[in-house]
């Protein structure tokens, strides 16, 4: 790596970090950061995921009082996300770096459009009244968080929103315990990838070392100053982002 190549990576994580701590999302800087400074494909993904996941655990920590009122919940959920990160990951590991490569534009565009409409769930979330829920309702849900955790396993960005409208979905309406439940579902799922991509040697890990001390820098700023930060420009600022990659990948695909 050149000097060039570490302060770019260490600039994209500790920004990463300081994003998920406050909107969530930081996986749209750090994976394209990783592929501009040559990294394959199918590599910068775990790589992002590895430097990204001590974070996760942080963000767990913070919602930890909540943990006794959504245990209920984390019975049905934790099994079906666990396989479902399992299998995502696994399909990683059988995929070609020139396969991965043509997927890459589309998954930066959903996960940056999951990040658009991330404050309308959540905003729909804190109005619905609580409405009790057939256990039936309960099925499409697991279902839905299974197909999710493959998501997640396999790529990741964006999945936290899916798991709030599903939350929403059958009934939830606690913020606090939502966000709770979503944070230990989210870190378990990238914590089941993490150890597949290092079992499967995908990980380049000068990289993912320089990238894991900006996300803990990134995600302590973040969490310090949250409240001081405009979330607004935090989340204008990744959609920008987010889109502008999004377009580059597109363009850089269809020139070759």
């Amino acid at each position: 790596m050149t000097a060039t190549d570490i302060l770019s990576l260490l600039g994209a994580a500790m920004a990463a970090g300081a994003i998920n701590a406050v909107a969530g999302g930081g996986t749209i800087l750090t994976f394209p950061t990783l592929l501009a400074v040559g990294t394959p494909a199918v590599i910068a993904n775990a790589t992002s995921t590895v430097a990204l996941v001590i974070g996760t655990g942080g963000s767990v920590y913070g919602f930890r009082k909540h943990i006794a009122d959504i245990r209920e919940w984390l019975v049905l959920f934790v099994p079906v996300s666990l396989a479902g990160g399992l299998i995502g990951s696994w399909l990683l590991t059988r995929t070609s770096n020139e396969a991965f490569s043509k997927l890459v534009p589309f998954l930066i565009l959903f996960a940056t459009l999951l990040f658009l409409v991330q404050g309308l769930v959540a905003r729909m979330v804190k109005r619905s009244a609580a409405e009790p829920k057939p256990v039936t309702v309960l099925w499409p849900a697991i279902l839905f968080q299974f197909l999710v955790s493959i998501y997640g396993g396999f790529f990741g960005a964006g999945i936290g929103i899916l798991m709030l409208a599903t939350l929403g979905f059958i009934g939830l309406t606690d913020i606090h315990r939502m966000n709770a439940l979503k944070n230990i579902l989210g870190s378990l799922i990238n914590v089941v990838a993490a150890i597949m991509f290092i079992a499967g040697g995908l990980v380049d890990w000068p990289k993912a070392g320089v990238m894991t001390i900006g996300a803990i820098a990134g995600y302590f700023l973040g969490s310090h100053y949250s409240q001081k930060i405009p979330q607004v420009w935090v989340r204008r600022i990744v959609l920008m982002i987010g889109f502008a990659i999004s377009a580059i990948t597109f363009y850089r695909q269809f020139r070759s």
